[in-house]
Order: C-alpha cells, then structure tokens, then sequence
C-alpha cells in the first residue's frame, strides 16, 4: 500500500457561491483523513488523553489543479513525504482525486506532536514510532536527520 485512502462525499453546503468546492473544505477533506488513519492504527483520542500529546501543524498548503462540484466522487489519499527518525516531526500529502481519474488537489502538511500539559514539543514514545513506521510512504519517502525547512 502506498497511501490511505478515504471516500468523501460533497455536501451542498460544502460549496461557495460559483456552485463548486469552497476552498476551505479542501483542508477538512485532510483533516478528515489524518483522523482517520490515526484512528485505524490505534492512536484515538482516547490514547491523545491517556498520554497526553497531539497533533500540530506548521504549514499547510494546497495546490488546486481541477474543481470539485456536487456529484463528484471524491478520494482523499495520504502517505508520508518525510519524517525526522522517531516521528517527531513529519511531512503528509494528500491527494485529492475526482471521479477515480482526475487530480483535484494536493494538500500537504508539516506538523509534529506536542504535550498537551506542557505545551512543548512531545517525542513519541515507542507506541507511536510502531504506528507511524505503519503509515503508507509517498514515492521518495525519507527520514531527515536535520531540523525541517
């Protein structure tokens, strides 16, 4: 497997006033699939609360390459760019595809986890290394030794 993939479905109030995507959905489309997959390998919001740490994110960008409207089937993929060894830092891209041939968008993050109670960077502990070492890697993946760009 090279990345997760989710189904979406486009809601009418999903859309701007040009009858297609807003762009902000985009973006819950992403979030939508990061839950997800943490979700199917195990790191719930429970395991969030139980350990205290969670998600952050630096950047988010997305690329628009084609409009979504109402109707569209629409898949959501995600696999890892690159992550600093042990996970503390990592890089995700979404692919964004319509009617099972057409690139949408693509929506990349860098993000890392923080600890909820000290509010500074967490590193993992071994439970979510063995996740992540799970999570599909994009072509290219690789682990980067030094601080993110």
């Amino acid at each position: 497997m090279t990345y997760f993939s989710k189904q979406v479905e486009v809601r009418w109030s999903d859309l701007d006033p040009n009858f297609h995507l807003r762009h902000s959905v985009y973006y819950d489309f992403g979030a939508f699939m990061r839950t997800s997959f943490l979700i199917d390998l195990g790191i719930t919001p429970q395991v969030f609360m139980q350990h205290h740490f969670g998600p952050i994110i630096f950047r988010e960008e997305c690329v628009f390459k084609k409009e979504i409207k109402f109707g569209d089937k629409v898949m959501v993929n995600a696999s890892l760019v690159k992550a600093r060894a042990g996970y503390s830092r990592w890089t995700i891209v979404h692919e964004i595809w319509i009617n099972d041939d057409s690139l949408a968008a693509v929506l990349t993050i860098d993000g890392a986890w923080i600890d909820t109670v000290k509010r500074k960077l967490y590193e993992p502990e071994q439970f979510l290394i063995d996740a992540f070492d799970k999570v599909p890697k994009y072509k290219g993946f690789m682990f980067e030794e030094k601080p993110f760009q």
